[in-house]
């Protein structure tokens, strides 16, 4: 069993960190916000800094809000680097599991090859739900070695892992990957609100629609979010919104025109302009529900 340290602990790290730990791993476990009582029961081993994560463990995971984030535990005060560098004979493989820019990915892993470590970008998309029953899909940029290295450890925590290419690829997937799910989650929730406002059904709409060519993930579980209006996350909005500037952002370093991807970051815009930035990525529901309100209005003055 590979000693392991896990560093991020939220609505994601905390079930992925889990699902390690009961395939027989020791964790060596920092998060901002303190490690859950519940890990530490399973097992968990509590450090006081990525720093020290990075002295006790052969590989580092770092599952975390965004790019900033991830360079502030990989280079800052008691980072990871610095726990590297008290190790500067052993070569570790450093695995982020965030979503964050491609660009600044491909500096880190250099950064980290520098000093003699490995660097995996691994991001995951399938939401709290895949997080929890280990079933994520796991795009991943890396060298071929070292993805053979660390391919059972991701398999713990996701039913699809694929080598993408190398450092910065698995990054690329996930911004196609967000395109694909933001874009989607809008279209649900124009096709809900369409149907209701039609004064039909959407719980029965949206049954059909599964047995069809409509159906989709995002069907599934984000149609049933708007339709029980439960938007506790889940996926927040900020995140989904940070995932969609770093689309627009590497789409216009590439001179690529995203105009749908552009519309959708527009209300995630509103959603946070609401209040929304801890909503549910589904309820970006409400806020077409509220331009609805809005032109029904203007119609009726």
């Amino acid at each position: 069993m590979v000693n392991i340290g896990f560093i991020g602990l939220g609505i994601m790290g905390k079930p992925m960190a889990a699902h390690l730990m009961r395939g027989g791993h020791p964790l060596f476990l920092h998060s901002r916000s303190g490690v859950p009582d519940d890990l530490v029961a399973l097992g968990g081993r509590v450090c006081t800094s990525a720093k020290e994560v990075a002295q006790q463990a052969d590989i580092i995971i770092t599952m975390l809000p965004d790019t900033a984030d991830v360079e502030h535990v990989l280079f800052g005060k008691n980072g990871i680097a610095e726990g590297l560098a008290c190790h500067s004979n052993i070569s570790k493989i450093v695995i982020d599991m965030s979503s964050i820019s491609p660009l600044k990915t491909r500096d880190f892993a250099v950064r980290l090859n520098e000093q003699g470590h490995d660097y995996v970008d691994a991001p995951v998309s399938g939401g709290d739900v895949g997080a929890q029953n280990a079933s994520l899909t796991i795009m991943v940029g890396a060298e071929a070695e070292v993805f053979g290295k660390v391919k059972p450890i991701l398999e713990l925590m996701g039913a699809n892992v694929t080598r993408i290419g190398q450092n910065g690829a698995g990054q690329i997937c996930k911004i196609a990957n967000q395109i694909i799910v933001s874009l989607t989650i809008e279209a649900v929730a124009e096709a809900l609100l369409f149907v209701s406002k039609a004064g039909v059904n959407p719980e029965k709409v949206r049954q059909a629609l599964m047995g069809g060519f409509a159906a989709s993930r995002v069907l599934e579980v984000h149609g049933r979010r708007m339709i029980d209006r439960q938007f506790n996350p889940g996926f927040r909005v900020e995140l989904q919104q940070k995932d969609l500037n770093i689309a627009l952002a590497s789409a216009g370093a590439l001179g690529v025109s995203l105009p749908n991807t552009a519309t959708v970051h527009e209300l995630y815009t509103a959603c946070l302009a609401q209040e929304g930035a801890a909503w549910d990525n589904s309820a970006i529901v409400k806020i077409l529900e509220i331009l609805a309100h809005h032109e029904i209005q203007k119609h009726s003055e």
